[in-house]
């Protein structure tokens, strides 16, 4: 007899326990309605992932537990139907943590009759990139068996999918089937990661795998979905779709003697259609997948966040327009405003496509001049300022009076401020602290500046939310780039040409690569030496910014943790 399993493939928010629970259950009527006995949900799905610290709080800790056995409780008039779900328990005693390791454990539970009928702790606790589970879990020793409907289905929680030595002790307590909840962030890359060790791991232990995964935006991080299975002998059994919200439908057929088939609907791959950086530091990438992730991220951040408009500095460069087609492809053109806040060295043809752009999306826009302050500011620091020219000063003083612009806006009006820089540029520090760095989120901080072109590109070829073709104005994306803060301006007068500077950027911060083996690699020295110098001074700029998405396997938020004060000097 076939056991129907439904991967409900769900968008929990963070500490909204209610909702979470909310969600769960509703997904498990529905699911038993379509003939589930079996519904996976990811690690944490009650909730949410990362909770950070909320984990060291014993109320956090106490509310999760009672979370588990009120869905228990509610979907107990359904005695056949077995519900696994994510929670952190253990030791609520906050006397215990600052004199002993963590006494609580990430752990899934099975549910069924109102009842828990079994649980497993996670027992490999990730460490890095945006990972820091030492600090609040101890690891877990004991497999898990569950039997549902005659089949016997080996509960692992997310990192333990990626040793061997959890899912064979689950074989030894007489597994069929493993089953992973998971909570894993998005980068590039990271779907094929998972499916490629998946697909070794049930091809080394002879057992199907089902994966079940987490969407939905958290501050930075994005989970992107795309739950699958893996039949015993590595071959793909079906794969949900990604970067949305559903009830993912898949039959467990029992074969001769203890062997087990999968089959669930497969969600097409994305392709592969774009390329970042320098060999052999070279990246492929899917760009409708990357889209996807950022609109997800935004959408999630502001709603999330409590906020239902945003307003963002459109310059009529390529930056903020990549960053108005996101928005709006994420909450819709009424939810959007721009403000182009034209200087006295803003070219005619930047208002030009500014006002373009902003028709083409059907977003409310404003035009504020800044020359008017910018005098007044001149004026009032003319005693101070005699005799010394014009520089950088009054370049940041512009930027400075944007963001008090948009800041004003956001406080009267209610909107989040979208900060419009890339990671190029909060890698070098090419911004201004307390100017175009003055927001709430920021949508393209990971994403390098030749991507930046890249997505815009396939942006105005591909129209995935129905929000318009063709948005952004072709000059926008072929013009030199431009801080427009004096005379002829561009950004290669304080920057290596792009290219450089992002397969430097690629090397030294995101692989730790040795300034020595990136010379070697081709790269200029002297180029090597000024992105790295000023990568290294800008970091007070960095902890200041507001967070954004993270679509690579290292970004400048949890993943880069480099001192303020920094006396260490690599050399070539």
């Amino acid at each position: 007899m076939s056991l129907t399993v439904c991967v409900a493939q769900l968008n929990p928010v963070v500490g909204d326990l209610s909702g979470n629970a909310r969600a769960i259950v509703d997904a498990a009527r529905a699911a038993y309605a379509q003939g589930a006995r079996l519904v996976l949900t990811a690690e944490m799905s009650v909730c949410g992932y990362s909770a950070g610290d909320l984990w060291q709080r014993p109320a956090f800790i106490q509310a999760c537990e009672k979370t588990v056995d009120e869905i228990a409780a509610q979907l107990a008039d359904l005695p056949d139907l077995t519900v696994v779900v994510g929670h952190p328990t253990g030791n609520a005693d906050y006397r215990t943590r600052c004199v002993s390791l963590p006494q609580h454990t990430n752990r899934v539970t099975a549910l069924r009759a109102g009842q828990r009928i079994a649980s497993v702790a996670k027992q490999k606790l990730p460490n890095y990139q945006v990972f820091d589970e030492l600090r609040y879990f101890t690891p877990g020793t004991e497999p898990c068996v569950l039997e549902v409907e005659g089949v016997s289905i080996g509960l692992l929680v997310c990192e333990d999918g990626w040793f061997d030595e959890p899912a064979q002790a689950a074989l030894a307590a007489g597994a069929q089937v493993i089953a992973i909840m998971n909570a894993s962030p998005y980068h590039m890359g990271k779907a094929r990661d998972r499916e490629k060790r998946q697909s070794a791991l049930s091809q080394k232990i002879s057992t199907p795998i089902i994966y079940a995964h987490m969407v939905g935006g958290h501050d930075e991080v994005v989970f992107d979905g795309g739950s699958f299975a893996m039949q015993a002998d590595g071959r793909l059994a079906g794969r949900a779709r990604s970067f949305v919200e559903q009830n993912w439908m898949l039959t467990l057929e029992p074969q001769a003697g203890a062997a087990v088939r999968l089959q669930g609907e497969t969600t097409p791959e994305a392709e592969r259609d774009g390329l970042i950086g320098l060999p052999p530091y070279q990246y492929a990438y899917s760009s409708a997948e990357v889209w996807q992730a950022l609109v997800l991220g935004t959408r999630d951040y502001v709603r999330k966040s409590g906020f239902k408009q945003v307003v963002l500095g459109l310059s009529g460069g390529m930056d903020s327009a990549l960053v108005l087609a996101i928005a709006v492809d994420a909450l819709g053109a009424d939810n959007v405003r721009a403000v182009m806040m034209p200087s006295p060295y803003t070219a005619d043809i930047s208002l030009i496509d500014a006002r373009d752009m902003a028709g083409r999306m059907g977003v409310r826009y404003d035009e504020i001049a800044i020359l008017p302050p910018f005098e007044a500011f001149k004026s009032a620091l003319a005693p101070l300022f005699e005799g010394r020219p014009e520089d950088t000063t009054e370049e940041n003083i512009q930027a400075r009076i944007r963001g008090t612009l948009l800041m004003a806006i956001s406080n009267k009006m209610g909107s989040l401020v979208l900060i419009t820089g890339n990671k190029s540029e909060m890698a070098t520090g090419y911004s201004t602290l307390y100017g175009d760095m003055a927001g709430g989120f920021g949508p393209i901080k990971d994403v390098l500046k030749t991507q930046v072109f890249a997505l815009a590109r396939w942006r105005n070829a591909n129209d995935p939310f129905g929000t318009g073709s063709n948005p952004i104005p072709e000059r926008i994306i072929t013009r030199p780039p431009s801080a427009e803060l004096r005379p002829d301006q561009t950004d290669q007068d304080s920057l290596p040409p792009y290219e450089v500077l992002d397969a430097i950027v690629m090397r030294y911060m995101e692989n730790d690569v040795p300034l020595a083996d990136i010379v070697a690699q081709g790269l200029d020295q002297a180029a090597v030496e000024k992105v790295t110098r000023l990568i290294r001074i800008n970091e007070y700029k960095r902890q200041q910014a507001p967070i954004g998405i993270r679509i690579t396997h290292r970004s400048f938020g949890k993943d880069w943790r480099y001192p303020l004060i920094n006396g260490f000097r690599e050399t070539p």
